[in-house]
């Protein structure tokens, strides 16, 4: 694309404006004599363009179609303080050759005379570089030069001249900013090509998206943004709304944005989502360019707008109306900020959170001016003949009426492209209506608007007693909610109930093969056995090739494998030293989970052997006999450490699932995420290292080199916590088979980075608005934003990657509650399939899939908190607790349950779950006969099952007794019996209250007298009978099973808590 203009086809004979090109060189030229700012302190100026398809708007095309009227790529410009030199191809040179002196090369009108340059394409083009160069340096003071800093273009040509420039080691000053000011003011000839550009976006506007918006809603069609964006964009190929301008002249200046539902981002770097447009506030920003010139507009279109919205636009056209008084010749554009901002401020200053950052920016050849934008900061002053696009607008506004999440919140925004004129307010040059009239789309039908006036007719006559009954039917529906779960758990009661006995008996052929313990023989026969002299001498011998220690026992030196020694002990008692040697044998406990698993449990053991030797040199001899026992001792143990650790890792390594190997993508491009921590550590300190998708899995590389795979087959849940409200950001893995490293299997890992600082100086006694603070709270949000952006991409690309086959979750924020599954509280947050909480450490995730049902212990009137108990489908597996969760969190737990089709059950006690899975495991179809898990519901037989249950379960293996359960124990016990009476008692009420909507206050209050009288009276009389009934149980069986927040009790007995002997 050689020549180009944007968006216009470049014929052969291309013209070149002569006139306009020494007009505008000539203003460069001045002003740069001038000396303001940046060129004060420049030698000359350079200016190059590479080949880069994919840089729309860039400071040094923008200097060419500025100076040319068309872009030329591969070219370099050098102007000096007394000559100008143009390098380009051959053809381009032609073309160049229409502005170069005819006349000797003198200065024409006091522009320097131009050198035009030839650049052979093959080759190394040095010689022109040196011309280039020597001019540079013969210019003032041949030091400081001025370029475009921000545009870096590829290609060998450009990289050449860059190093060529770098070696002479000028002093470069980005002068972006000066230039822009400079081009900023229109010649009449630009500012018609702008009047032209706003006339055509308005006619694409009005005739074309705005149509097509009303249309859709009409019609009541589903449309993508996306896809009516793109329709926008083809509408531009057809004459009728180009108001006779040549279609190849005219691009998009960027692709229409079109937002509504909710969603909203008030910039023009946003693209068109693709979800479907909602007919509410929908906000369409679009500009065309025209012959390079751009142009822009912004609407928003409401669909019934409230009253408060309908304010709230009007304040925003006051706004813009106020702003187009400011745009003055010679007004600082940051004085045009703050009187925007002033009004807000005395008008609604609710509004100045809300409204958009900068309020407009200089337009021209490029879209936006990034040195002319109107911001609080800018000190540039407003010229006549400068255009501005203005965009003022409102996000993350309240919709008070709205019912569904997307008509919540809204934005407002408007925008138009304007003049700056010498006195008076700025002139618009897109004139599309946008009054509240224009922009409001009506959809009430006339039968429904009688409708209305009938119905507010009947409000006024019946005047407050219609608000009662409004609140009668309200309090009515609201009970529904919890009647409606009700009836939801019923279904899912007898479900589950159906599903866990099949499951259970299709279960009941695989039973579980006890594992043997492995025998450790020293050695396989005789000859093994070592030769020392030792061992003929009858010492203690330890033959660490075999692990075995050789003893003599009754003079026969006897061989025994280490891991047959317990532990050894040596003690000094006057002139002797012992050295005790304990055995493993059936009855000596072996450790936690091992049992006594012997091969032959009746042989008879050896528990324990002494030696003893004395610590007395006898004569001749070089040392004392004790000390073969001392070092028998210590190797030994030393032996013995050896031994453990090994088992400790091949017990780690047991059950592995050998995973398949990760296959290597050598592209460089895969998705990568750099500087993360790995959790849990690989070594004893934390490190950093970087994350990397490959073909079937991930590979994380610590800084040390170490490696981690994780193959994407393996992960069970993929889940994402964003930083919003957290001091971390995670990747985390809940893998479905265990992977090895660090010497540990884990089936939890994560991949973290800090966001901000986890720690904070106290002793900063600064002012509280310190702007230290204020930058680095800045920095932080920015930071956060960065992180996310980059986690986002690189899930993204994964997800694309697998085909969507892994696909990450994030946690709900607004469903997550407290609780403490371990030893701290932490926020436990549902995803999708998944409750987790990814921040603290050890990390918590259980998979809904697996649950079987949820129940609510300690659920009490009187308690501030709970704990829930997740019990799995697999049965063998452990019931998982969550412990102190709050009461307010009930409710919401509760409807999340209910959505997500999980049974859920509540009681007072804790139960001792260990016994009641044992039971069931045990007795699966006794279980079931007798109701199966019916036996949590407190109604009707399910609490009598309850009762028998906890007597069942006197005995717990952990008793640890706490003050508070001694207190509560007492009244627990009354309400477990008292709360049948309760129930029967409400549910009579509510009956009753049925019958008596009709009678007025005195009568229910009266009545509501009498009832609590009633109920008070039946309690004592309920209580006691429970003291009477008590008393009759003997003390070994009355059982209370409750337990505070802190330790899980056993039933216990009356009498005062006696502690267990292990």
């Amino acid at each position: 694309r050689g020549l180009r203009r944007s968006g216009g086809a470049a014929s052969m004979a291309l013209s070149l404006d002569r006139e306009a090109y020494y007009r505008r060189i000539k203003r460069l030229y001045s002003n740069w004599q001038k000396g303001e700012d940046e060129y004060a302190t420049i030698d000359a100026i350079v200016v190059s363009v590479g080949v880069d398809e994919e840089t729309v708007y860039a400071k040094s095309t923008a200097l060419q179609t500025w100076l040319f009227g068309y872009e030329l790529t591969d070219t370099i410009m050098v102007f000096c303080e007394d000559k100008i030199l143009f390098m380009a191809s051959k053809k381009k040179v032609e073309f160049l050759k229409q502005i170069a002196n005819s006349k000797s090369n003198e200065s024409t009108n006091g522009v320097p005379a131009i050198t035009l340059l030839v650049r052979e394409k093959n080759e190394s083009n040095k010689a022109n570089f040196d011309k280039m160069i020597e001019a540079l340096k013969g210019s003032k003071n041949g030091k400081r030069i001025g370029i475009f800093s921000k545009d870096k273009f590829p290609g060998e040509f450009m990289n050449s001249w860059n190093d060529c420039l770098s070696k002479e080691g000028f002093e470069k000053v980005d002068i972006s900013a000066v230039v822009a000011y400079t081009i900023a003011v229109k010649e009449d000839g630009e500012l018609n090509l702008m009047r032209k550009a706003a006339a055509i976006t308005t006619e694409v506007f009005t005739k074309f998206l705005k149509e097509r918006v009303m249309e859709i809603v009409d019609v009541d069609e589903k449309v993508r943004h996306s896809k009516l964006a793109e329709s926008v964009e083809k509408a531009i190929e057809e004459k009728k709304y180009l108001s006779g301008a040549d279609p190849s002249t005219v691009e998009m200046c960027y692709p229409p944005i079109i937002q509504s539902g909710g969603h909203y981002n008030l910039k023009f770097s946003v693209v068109s989502e693709k979800s479907y447009m909602h007919f509410g506030v929908i906000t369409c920003a679009m500009g065309i360019r025209y012959k390079s010139y751009c142009s822009n507009l912004v609407r928003t279109l409401m669909v019934d707008p409230p009253q408060e919205m309908q304010e709230n636009y009007s304040f925003l056209l006051q706004l813009q109306e106020e702003m187009l008084k400011e745009l003055r010749h010679g007004v600082k554009l940051c004085e045009v900020y703050a009187a925007v901002m002033d009004m807000v401020k005395k008008q609604k200053p609710e509004l100045l959170s809300k409204i958009t950052k900068n309020l407009g920016f200089a337009m021209g050849i490029e879209f936006r001016e990034g040195s002319l934008v109107i911001n609080s900061k800018n000190q540039y002053r407003l010229k006549k003949g400068m255009v501005f696009s203005l965009n003022v607008g409102f996000s993350d506004l309240a919709n008070k009426e709205g019912k569904k999440p997307e008509e919540k919140t809204y934005a407002l925004f408007i925008g138009d492209t304007v003049l700056v004129e010498e006195d008076g307010p700025a002139t618009l040059l897109t004139s599309v209506k946008k009054k509240v009239k224009n922009v409001s789309i009506l959809l009430k039908k006339d039968d429904e608007d009688e409708e209305e006036e009938e119905k507010n007719e009947a409000v006024d006559m019946l005047g407050r007693s219609s608000r009662t009954a409004l609140l009668t039917e309200r309090t009515r529906n609201e009970m529904t909610a919890e009647e409606k779960r009700r009836a939801h758990q019923k279904e899912l009661a007898a479900q589950l109930n159906e599903e866990a006995r099949r499951r259970l008996t299709e279960q009941k052929g695989e039973q579980q093969i006890q594992k043997a313990r492995k025998s450790n023989v020293s050695y396989k026969n005789p000859s093994l056995m070592p030769k020392e002299p030792h061992i003929r001498e009858m010492k203690i011998y330890i033959d660490k090739k075999y692990e075995t220690v050789i003893m003599p026992v009754f003079g026969i030196a006897t061989p025994f494998h280490i891991a047959t020694i317990k532990n050894i002990s040596m003690s000094v008692e006057g002139d002797y030293t012992y050295l005790r040697i304990n055995f493993y044998c059936p009855g000596s406990a072996l450790g936690r989970n091992e049992g006594n698993i012997f091969p032959n449990p009746e042989a008879t053991f050896v528990k324990e052997i002494t030696y003893r030797a004395s610590n007395i040199k006898t004569p001749g001899e070089q040392t004392v006999p004790a000390l073969n026992l001392q070092n028998a001792f210590r190797i030994i143990k030393e032996v013995q450490k050896r031994y453990k650790t090994r088992e400790a890792e091949e017990k780690e390594k047991e059950g592995i699932v050998k995973q398949d190997s990760l296959v290597i993508n050598l592209n460089r491009s895969n998705p990568k995420l750099k500087d993360l921590y790995i959790r849990p550590n690989i070594a004893q300190k934390r490190m950093q290292g970087s994350l990397e998708a490959h073909v079937n899995g991930f590979r994380f590389t610590s800084v040390r080199g170490d490696k981690v795979d994780i193959l994407y087959n393996n992960i069970k849940h993929a889940v994402f916590q964003p930083c919003d409200g957290e001091m971390i950001i995670v990747l985390h893995f809940h893998l479905k088979n265990a992977i090895m490293f660090g010497k540990k299997r884990h089936t939890d890992v994560q991949f973290y980075t800090e966001v901000g600082e986890i720690t904070t100086d106290l002793g900063k006694h600064q002012h509280m608005h310190d702007r230290d603070d204020l930058y680095a709270e800045q920095m932080e949000r920015e930071m956060r934003h960065k992180l996310k952006t980059a986690f986002k991409n690189f899930i993204e690309k994964v997800e694309s990657l697998t085909k969507e086959e892994l696909e990450f979750e994030v946690p709900f924020r607004d469903l997550g509650f407290n609780g403490a599954p371990y030893r701290s509280t932490c926020l436990l947050q549902p995803t999708s399939s998944a409750l987790v909480n990814c921040t603290e450490w050890p990390p918590f995730v259980v998979t809904l899939d697996e649950v079987e049902l949820i129940h609510f212990e300690r659920v009490q009137f009187h308690l501030k908190n709970f704990d829930m108990v997740i019990v799995y489908k697999d049965y063998s597996k452990k019931v998982t607790m969550i412990n102190a969760i709050p009461v307010a969190s009930l409710d919401p737990i509760k409807e999340w349950l209910n959505s997500c089709d999980i049974k859920y059950t509540e009681g007072v006690q804790s139960l001792n779950w260990t016994k009641i899975m044992k039971t069931i495991v045990d007795d699966p179809e006794g279980f079931f006969e007798q109701g199966g898990w019916s036996f949590l519901e407190p109604e009707g037989e399910g609490s009598d099952a309850e009762a028998g249950e906890s007597e069942s379960e006197i005995e717990d293996e952990t008793f640890n007794p706490s003050e508070e359960e001694y207190e509560e124990e007492e009244e627990d016990s009354d309400e477990d019996y008292s709360s049948e009476a309760e129930e029967s008692d409400g549910s009579k009420e509510s009956l009753g209250s049925e019958e008596e909507s009709g009678k007025d206050w005195d009568e229910l209050e009266e009545e509501a007298r009498k009832a609590d009288r009633e109920s008070r009276y039946e309690e004592e009389e309920e209580r006691s009978r429970t003291i009477s009934r008590k008393r009759k149980v003997p003390s070994s069986q009355s059982t209370s099973h409750n337990r505070s927040s802190h330790s899980r009790s056993p039933a216990r007995s009356s009498g005062p808590p006696k502690k267990k002997r292990k």
